[in-house]
C-alpha cells in the first residue's frame, strides 16, 4: 500500500522515548533504537519535540510534555526501546488528553538474548489504556517498513485533535421530509468535541445578494479558464449573467466560512435557493470540493462531518452521493450535479463535466458527467441512530456505466458479501440515504478512527 496520508500540516510531533534509571536490557540497542526512531521521524517530515533527553521518571515526562503542549503538538508518540514502567502510562494521561500512539520497536537479531521486551513493554501499556479509556492506536517495526502505520497513526490521532477545535455551520436545517439528516448539536460536541453554528438561511440569501460586482468579476475570470460548456451540446460556454449568479453562490459561502471560522459548511439547498435566487448552487459547491473545501447540500450535518473527517486524514471531502440502485455485487451512486470537479473526467473529455440545468425544476447549474472509473473506491458513511454515532466504510472498484443519467454518477462493483445483504444490514442501523464516495482504499483508516472516538462500527 502506498504511503499517501496527508502528514504535512502537522509538522510538530510530540514524541517520548522511554529509558531506563536502574540497569537492565541492552542499553546499546537502547540507544541504537532511540536513535533510529528519530531519523525516521524525521524522514517522514516531522519535527520531534520532547525527544531531546530520555523520559525516565515522572519529573522528566513533565519537563517533556511542557515542550510537547508548548509546541502546539495534536499527536504524541511513546517508544519504548527498552520495556519501562507501567505506571507512566497514568502520568502522561494526566497531561495529555488526546489518542496515544504506541510505537513497538524490534528486538536486537541475532545475539542470542532478549535485548529490549519493547513489544511486551507496549502491549503492557495497551491493556492499561485499553482499561483506563485511553484511546490509542498501535505501530510496530522500524524502517521503510514501518512508515505507513505511522503516517496513518499521526494522521489518526491529529485528525480526533482538530475535531475538538473545528465548527461546523449550517445554513438553514435539513431539506423539507429528509428527517434522516437532523442533527444533534450535543451529541455532535459529544462525540468530537466539534461545535455545531446555526445560521439563517434568509440571511445567507441577503449574502448572495450583496456580493460586489468587482468581485464577481474576479471570480468569473477564474471560472472562464475552467473551460466547461453548456451540457446541451452545442459547444457554448454558460451565458455570463447565469456564471456570475453562481459565482455569488461560490463567494457568499467562502466570505461565510471564513468569516464564522468555519472547518465545514451544510447547506439547505432547496427549495428556498432555486425558487427565491432562481438558481442551484451545486457548480459552486462543486468548485468548492475540488479546492479541498467542506460543504454539503441538503442540510446534511452528519454528512459533512464525514467529508470533514476525511478531509482531515488526507483523501479529500469526497462526493457525498444517494444510493441510487443496486444488485447483488454492483451499487449505481448518483447525485443531481455537485461532485468535486477533481473527480469527474478531464473537463473538454468525451465524458468530461459541463453545466445545466437541474432535472428537476430546470434551473441551472449543476454539473452533469460521470466520475472517473479505473479507480480504488472506498464507501463510507457516519450517521446518529440511538443517541450514539455509528460508522461504516467498504470498498469496490468503479467500473463503466450500465447507463448514463443526468447529474453526477458513479457505478462501483462492490467487494465482499452480497450488496442486498449489506445494505440491509445497515438501513436497519438507521444508515442514512447519502454516502460518500472516495478514490482509493480506506476502510480499516475509517475503522481505526471509529475505534479512537468510540462510534460502533458495521462492517
Amino acid at each position: 500500500m502506498s504511503v499517501s496520508f496527508e502528514h504535512g500540516s502537522t509538522r510538530n510531533l510530540g514524541v517520548l522515548i522511554f529509558g531506563r534509571k536502574r540497569p537492565g536490557f541492552d542499553q546499546d540497542w537502547n540507544k541504537i533504537t532511540r536513535e533510529r526512531s528519530l531519523e525516521t521521524l524525521n524522514s517522514l517530515g516531522f519535527t520531534c519535540i520532547g525527544a531531546d533527553e530520555p523520559a525516565i521518571d515522572d519529573a522528566t515526562i513533565h519537563v517533556a510534555m511542557e515542550q510537547i503542549q508548548k509546541a502546539g503538538c495534536e499527536a504524541l508518540i511513546v517508544i519504548q526501546p527498552s520495556i519501562s514502567d507501567g505506571q507512566f502510562a497514568f502520568t502522561i494521561s494526566q497531561r495529555w488528553s488526546g489518542p496515544l500512539i504506541l510505537w513497538a520497536t524490534p528486538e536486537r537479531p541475532g545475539d542470542g538474548k532478549v535485548s529490549s521486551c519493547s513489544l511486551v513493554g507496549q502491549h503492557l501499556w495497551a491493556s492499561i489504556c485499553r482499561q483506563a479509556h485511553l484511546p490509542f492506536e498501535f505501530v510496530y517495526g522500524a524502517g521503510e517498513g514501518v512508515y505507513h502505520d505511522l503516517l496513518r497513526a499521526v494522521a489518526l490521532v491529529s485528525t480526533v485533535s482538530r475535531l475538538r477545535g473545528a465548527k461546523i455551520g449550517v445554513v438553514g436545517t435539513y431539506v423539507p421530509g429528509f428527517i434522516d439528516l437532523a442533527a444533534d448539536p450535543f451529541l455532535i460536541s459529544q462525540t468530537f468535541g466539534l461545535q455545531l453554528h446555526s445560521l439563517s438561511l434568509p440571511q445567507f440569501i441577503d449574502r448572495v445578494g450583496e456580493v460586489g460586482e468587482q468581485a464577481i468579476e474576479q471570480d468569473l475570470a477564474v471560472v472562464n479558464k475552467l473551460g466547461l460548456l453548456l451540457s446541451e451540446g452545442t459547444k457554448e460556454k454558460a451565458p455570463e449573467e447565469l456564471l456570475a449568479l453562481n459565482s455569488r453562490f461560490y463567494l457568499s459561502m467562502t466570505d461565510l466560512m471564513k468569516e464564522m471560522g468555519l472547518s465545514a459548511l451544510a447547506l439547505q439547498c432547496w427549495p428556498e435557493l432555486p425558487n427565491k435566487v432562481g438558481q442551484w448552487p451545486y457548480f459552486a459547491v462543486s468548485r468548492l470540493l475540488a479546492e479541498g473545501t467542506v460543504v454539503s447540500i441538503e442540510g446534511d450535518v452528519d454528512g459533512a462531518i464525514s467529508s470533514l473527517i476525511s478531509s482531515l486524514l488526507g483523501f479529500g471531502p469526497g462526493f457525498l452521493t444517494d444510493w441510487l440502485e443496486h444488485d447483488d455485487s454492483t451499487v449505481f451512486f448518483w447525485h443531481p450535479g455537485m461532485a468535486p470537479l477533481d473527480m469527474c473526467h478531464a473537463i473538454g473529455s468525451e465524458c468530461g463535466p459541463t453545466l445545466g440545468a437541474h432535472f428537476n425544476g430546470a434551473r441551472p447549474f449543476v454539473v452533469n458527467g460521470s466520475l472517473q472509473t479505473g479507480h480504488s473506491v472506498t464507501v463510507s458513511r457516519l450517521w446518529r441512530c440511538d443517541n450514539q454515532y455509528h460508522m461504516t466504510a467498504f470498498e469496490g472498484r468503479a467500473i463503466p456505466p450500465k447507463r448514463h443519467v443526468s447529474g453526477n454518477s458513479l457505478l462501483v462493483e462492490i467487494e465482499g458479501r452480497p450488496v442486498p445483504e449489506r445494505f440491509d444490514e445497515l438501513i436497519h442501523a438507521g444508515m442514512p440515504h447519502h454516502v460518500l464516495l472516495n478514490f482509493g482504499t480506506h476502510t480499516q483508516t475509517f475503522r481505526r478512527l471509529a475505534r479512537l472516538l468510540s462510534i460502533e462500527w458495521h462492517s
